[in-house]
């Protein structure tokens, strides 16, 4: 177990063909891996008006484990590089991680 370590899991959505993007800036602000899977998006017309984007019903959902101390930057890096503003349209969130095991921390 990761002990006296605070960690947080990054939870990132983005139309698919985004994800090494976000991967690509998640490790230059200090992640370092994550794991990638398809998903399939839903939403409705008043959506697409409400808030002015197109609902893409392929997207990608990519998990970064990260040290605490760095998830803001991680999560900036991203934003940036395929956030909402960009072809990516991604939606961006933290989640606390209670407990780790099998994993390996320098």
């Amino acid at each position: 177990m990761a002990e006296n370590m605070k960690h947080e899991v990054v939870v990132v959505i983005v139309n698919e063909g985004h994800s090494e993007k976000v991967m690509d800036a998640a490790r230059e602000a200090g992640a370092r891996g994550g794991t990638i899977s398809h998903a399939r998006g839903s939403g409705t017309k008043d959506m697409e008006k409400k808030y002015g984007i197109v609902i893409t019903p392929q997207k990608e959902m990519i998990y970064i484990l990260v040290n605490e101390n760095i998830r803001d930057a991680v999560m900036e890096a991203i934003n940036k590089a395929a956030g909402l503003d960009t072809n990516g349209q991604g939606i961006i969130f933290s989640l606390p991680v209670d407990n780790i095991s099998g994993i390996k921390f320098d």
